[in-house]
């Protein structure tokens, strides 16, 4: 069997495990890979998550798909017609990334920030296929880097990703509020905005930072996104833990504190999930270790619902 045929035959995860994309040095081969793997399982049409209107009938023809023939018309006229459409206008994708310290934390094979950067690449090679604008912020305590949304932008916006790293790693406590004003304003067009970071702020003030971006008209996607260790804190010798935000160590017995410590974490994400949910914003956890199959179905979920009620 070639190379090839083992490729179109597994499935598409093999190709959306982190540790699977960690090899893979080259991040536009990487978005390509993770996409065109993910969308050979769906059996969609190539405009996924689009919606169209019908624009006018006309006479079949050779060669032409016949998924698209009008069968009613055809019971009535005895004759075959095609349905043509005409596609929805472009949207612009703007992905909000966090770069800060804490996003450099990992407990295995892959960072948060590295995670996030696979995810804003695939969410915007795939976009582009949908030949939609995409668009790209990177912020810390401000914004970092912009490219503006074009249809043109996603090898500039794949460049920035693959050097989002090197951005310097500045210590305090960096809040939302700041850069994502900032990108609001450079935003002048409605579109979707994903905001793409561990959220490590209170639910209220997040919400009160990404609210700039809906008042602004813009529809939004809040993909948080944090290691297995901080979902569960480990098993682990007593240790002095360090804030990679502010610097600070606190010395931590894991087994003592870890119920309290799970506890906490829960209750930040369950308040999350709602104070976002309730402002008609949609909120998604994501663990590093996990595939990134459910952010792209996630997507496509958003985007065929805002499709239908255009």
């Amino acid at each position: 069997m070639s190379s090839a045929e083992t490729r179109r035959d597994a499935p598409a995860s093999r190709f959306l495990a982190p540790e699977v994309l960690a090899r893979i040095g080259n991040i536009e081969l990487l978005a390509r890979t993770v996409v065109e793997g993910f969308v050979s399982g769906l059996h969609k049409s190539p405009y996924l998550g689009r919606s169209v209107d019908f624009a006018e009938h006309r006479a079949y023809m050779p060669g032409d798909d016949i998924r698209r023939i009008d069968w009613r018309l055809f019971g009535r006229t005895d004759r075959f017609y095609l349905k043509e459409f005409e596609a929805d206008s472009n949207t612009d994708l703007v992905q909000l990334l966090d770069v800060s310290r804490s996003m450099r934390f990992t407990s295995h094979s892959v960072t948060k920030l590295d995670y996030a950067r696979y995810l804003v690449a695939c969410l915007a090679y795939l976009a582009r296929k949908q030949r939609d604008r995409v668009g790209l912020v990177t912020f810390d305590d401000d914004v970092i880097d912009f490219v503006p949304p074009s249809a043109k932008h996603l090898p500039i916006l794949l460049h920035t990703l693959d050097r989002a790293d090197q951005a310097p790693a500045k210590r305090g406590q960096g809040t939302l509020a700041r850069p994502l004003d900032k990108a609001g304003e450079a935003c002048h067009r409605r579109g979707l905005m994903v905001l793409v970071s561990d959220l490590y702020e209170d639910p209220r003030a997040v919400l009160d930072a990404v609210a700039v971006l809906s008042h602004r008209g813009s529809d939004l996607m809040v993909f948080h996104v944090l290691d297995p260790a901080e979902l569960e804190l480990p098993e682990g010798e007593p240790a002095a833990y360090e804030d990679l935000e502010s610097g600070e160590r606190i010395p931590v017995v894991p087994d003592s504190v870890r119920e309290r410590y799970r506890a906490l974490v829960s209750l930040h994400i369950s308040t999350l999930s709602r104070v976002l949910g309730e402002n008609r914003i949609d909120y998604g956890l994501f663990d590093t270790s996990k595939p990134l199959d459910h952010a792209l179905a996630r997507f496509l979920t958003r985007r065929e619902r805002l499709a239908r009620v255009r």
